[in-house]
């Protein structure tokens, strides 16, 4: 008999769960990676919106004055409408430009307060695939502008908003889920690798959109909203919420002719299905009792059968009533959870950095550099590539010392100063460049990524909540929406501020680190000086 082959062996060497929270990793990575590559297109468009059409009139005045004719000549419309983009032709393009980024940003940010309560009372799945179909809709929509020559402000606008509001039930609702699947071990590492989707997201949305950007700026929108709203497809047919929802699918069958009340009822949200096995003097059955819509009565009892096997007599088992399922955190006892606010604050900062970074870069090194709209969207792309890293490094040195708000500050600490140097850089040349971008990346980057996921998930699971897992999507959303307000406000005062040159910007963006770094010290001198913070034991590292 022929061996086995190696890869066979390894396949079967992972059990059943371990494949489904490989599966759930996988999902919600590509998930919330369509979400990043939608958002993306914008900062590659910019420069095609509005570019230097000086060159162009020069050659269409020299052209006018060397054929002598008196009848009007068409460079100016040219100009318009070949050079620069309605309504962005004009000398306060930075400002208009700011205000879609603006419109979108304050968008997300209200919106997200208002997801993650939404979040916790609908089923993800469903609340998740239907936020993605939309936010693939309106992507497509600001696309068409191209297409159907659309100059109107309002209209870009519309859409930036609408958009900035369906996008809002992606985050709460992959953080629910990944959450679900992986508890306290490691959370860090995980979340770090987990959470480089933002990461790739962007440089994915950043080389699509800049294929196109220079011969049809409207499909560098359109394909990325095709993707997201396939991606939406997907969720629906795969995503699992929690590993509590497959017990109805590999519940044990009951022989032919036993007796059998189905239960037909998947949990929300993860929420648990009990089974209940006996046996009277005189027949063997199986029978499922679900927890009651209307009367939300559920049991206690115990798994007496292996999940493949069929059923055999069994001893009468013994039902307890127990209280009903934990009613959802509210808005202010989400927020009385130790340590919500000050990481929700910093996030505002931390984000203002990072969002200035996604909408402006692209510019910024078009202007800096000389390059063209392709090149930049391009190079832009390493300030990611930085950023996976940082996330990834943030998450395994926050486990080895138990110290999240700690790690998150010496990041801080270390970024204000990285960035001026960035800003005298990248006047000298691509190579500086390029290694500067790499570091800030990582460095902005990292200390975002480390709190809107396993501080995030570490708050929503807080033992202050006696067990109440349903604040999880609540306090992902009043952390990562509040850090939206930063990141709407940080490229509207970056439109303002590089009116007056670049070097504002970065003073900006300089102080900044330095508040979210001033609001995390109460929690970094509670870390250093209590007893209990401390690397993560052997016994956390069992945890699922």
């Amino acid at each position: 008999m022929a061996s086995v082959p190696p890869g066979i062996r390894l396949l079967v060497s992972f059990d059943r769960d371990q494949w489904y929270r490989a599966l759930t990793f996988i999902l919600t990575f590509l998930l919330y990676t369509s979400f990043h590559l939608s958002r993306k297109p914008i900062s590659i468009v910019k420069s095609e919106l509005h570019k230097n059409c000086t060159s162009l009139s020069e050659l269409a005045t020299i052209a006018s004055s060397g054929g002598g004719s008196q009848q009007p000549s068409p460079p100016s419309l040219h100009a318009d409408m070949d050079c620069s983009w309605k309504p962005f032709d004009k000398r306060n393009y930075k400002q208009l430009l700011g205000a879609m980024d603006y419109s979108f940003l304050c968008a997300y940010a209200v919106g997200m307060y208002l997801s993650g309560i939404i979040g916790e009372r609908l089923p993800i799945r469903l609340y998740l695939t239907v936020g993605m179909l939309t936010s693939g809709l309106f992507t497509c929509l600001f696309g068409l502008g191209y297409v159907y020559n659309i100059h109107s402000l309002g209209f870009y606008i519309f859409v930036q908003v609408a958009n900035g509001l369906v996008q809002t039930t992606g985050w709460p609702s992959v953080v629910t889920c990944i959450s679900n699947w992986f508890g306290k071990g490691r959370r860090g590492l995980i979340m770090g690798l987990w959470n480089s989707h933002t990461s790739v997201g962007n440089i994915l949305g950043s080389l699509i959109a800049g294929y196109w950007v220079s011969s049809n700026w409207g499909l560098s929108f359109i394909v990325p909203g095709l993707i997201i709203a396939a991606m939406g497809v997907i969720c629906f047919l795969f995503l699992i919420e929690h590993p509590n929802d497959l017990k109805s699918i590999h519940a044990p069958n009951c022989s032919p002719g036993k007796s059998q009340v189905p239960n037909k009822r998947n949990g929300m949200n993860g929420h648990t299905e009990v089974y209940l096995q006996y046996k009277d003097n005189k027949t063997q059955a199986c029978y499922y009792y679900e927890d009651s819509v209307q009367n939300r009565k559920s049991y206690d009892t115990e798994l007496l059968l292996p999940r493949e096997s069929v059923c055999v007599p069994v001893q009468p088992v013994v039902v307890v009533k127990r209280e009903s399922e934990p009613s959802p955190i509210s808005f202010m006892g989400a927020l009385r959870i130790p340590g919500v606010i000050e990481f929700s604050l910093c996030l505002l900062f931390a984000k203002l950095v990072s969002y200035t970074f996604l909408f402006w870069l692209p510019l910024y090194i078009t202007k800096a550099a000389h390059l063209d709209a392709k090149k930049a969207g391009d190079l832009s792309t390493l300030f990611d590539v930085g950023g996976i890293v940082g996330g990834i490094l943030a998450g395994v040195i926050s486990d080895k010392l138990g110290k999240r708000a700690t790690t998150c500050a010496v990041m801080l600490l270390l970024a204000a100063p990285t960035l001026y140097g960035f800003s005298m850089i990248s006047e000298f040349g691509l190579g500086p460049t390029i290694g500067m971008l790499l570091v800030c990346g990582g460095l902005v980057n990292g200390p975002y990524s480390l709190i809107t996921t396993a501080v995030s998930a570490d708050l929503g699971t807080h033992k202050s909540l006696k067990g109440n897992a349903r604040a999880l999507s609540t306090v992902t959303a009043i952390i990562d929406g509040t850090g939206s307000v930063g990141a709407a406000l940080g490229p509207l005062l970056a439109g303002l501020l590089s009116a007056g040159g670049w070097d504002q910007v970065f003073y900006m963006l300089m102080t900044a680190d330095f508040f979210a770094l001033l609001l995390l010290l109460r929690l970094v001198t509670k870390e250093l000086t209590s007893n209990k913070s401390r690397p993560i034991s052997a016994v956390e590292l069992k945890e699922h």
